[in-house]
């Protein structure tokens, strides 16, 4: 079977619509498909091009049109011409609107216009990469939460997951040959959380990790016992600073991420 041809039309960006497809496409592995994103529809002529291409290529038009008008020439079109056109977000907002009985604004880009919460979570990605890896010091007194933990603990990928949250994030590594720095010692020790794993587990991580770099996997950064002498200078650290401590072993990122925010809602209510 070839290629089946999907247009995602869109009075906006179309990730929506697209992201939507995609999802449901997953869902028939023999299926394979060729995604062809049409945004910010403004008239119906372009409409009518999109009809006339799925036509020809005996596509499937997906679509998401907060406009009444282009919604229904769309829908009017495509069924005039046999083609398959399935709106997504239409009749939800039908529906909305019935239950509520508020009138739509019909607004296409509603989602992403800038507002408040969207500021503090570009600050807080911004923040997250000034202040990763131990660069900067002076972040961990004024981030939100500060990560510890030695070499490939996940430290980066969660500062950016819980920056996505708009919680301001600083990480640090943990080196026996380097001091920590005093900063970590002068804030709360709740916005602290020392990430902590198997020797094992780490051990595996940092070989294939020197193998995606086309390096030796015997050198000393995935050396057990290397690892181990990190690890145990981990536990003295995190015990100074009186931090919770979170064991990611065989966590994923997500679900670390979930500890930690728990965490500090909790702390933050007491």
């Amino acid at each position: 079977m070839g290629k089946r041809i999907i247009y995602v039309v869109s009075d906006s960006v179309g990730e929506t619509a697209e992201l939507v497809t995609k999802a449901a496409v997953s869902q028939f592995q023999s299926l394979n498909s060729d995604f062809r994103r049409i945004p910010f529809i403004e008239d119906k002529s372009t409409l009518k091009e999109v009809v006339t291409l799925a036509k020809v290529n005996k596509a499937i038009i997906v679509f998401t049109l907060v406009i009444p008008e282009l919604r229904e020439y769309l829908i009017e079109e495509a069924s005039n011409e046999g083609v398959e056109a399935i709106d997504i977000i239409g009749p939800l907002i039908d529906k909305i609107q019935s239950s509520t009985g508020i009138q739509p604004l019909c607004e296409p880009g509603n989602v992403r216009k800038l507002d408040e919460e969207y500021f503090r979570k570009v600050e807080a990605i911004e923040f997250a990469v000034k202040y990763d890896d131990g660069r900067d010091p002076r972040g961990i007194l004024r981030a939100d939460i500060i990560l510890v933990g030695v070499s490939r603990t996940s430290k980066t990928p969660l500062s950016q997951y819980l920056a996505h949250k708009r919680l301001k994030v600083a990480n640090v590594p943990i080196v026996p040959e380097v001091d920590p720095p005093e900063e970590l010692f002068k804030v709360p020790a709740s916005r602290c959380f020392g990430l902590k794993i198997s020797p094992d587990k780490l051990n595996d991580i940092r070989k294939e990790r020197l193998k995606a770099l086309g390096l030796n996997d015997h050198a000393s950064y995935a050396n057990i016992e290397r690892i181990k002498e990190e690890l145990q200078y981990f536990e003295k650290v995190s015990s100074r600073i009186g931090c919770k401590v979170i064991d990611v072993s065989n966590k994923a990122v997500e679900e670390t991420a979930n500890v930690i925010i728990n965490m500090y809602q909790s702390n933050h209510q007491m």
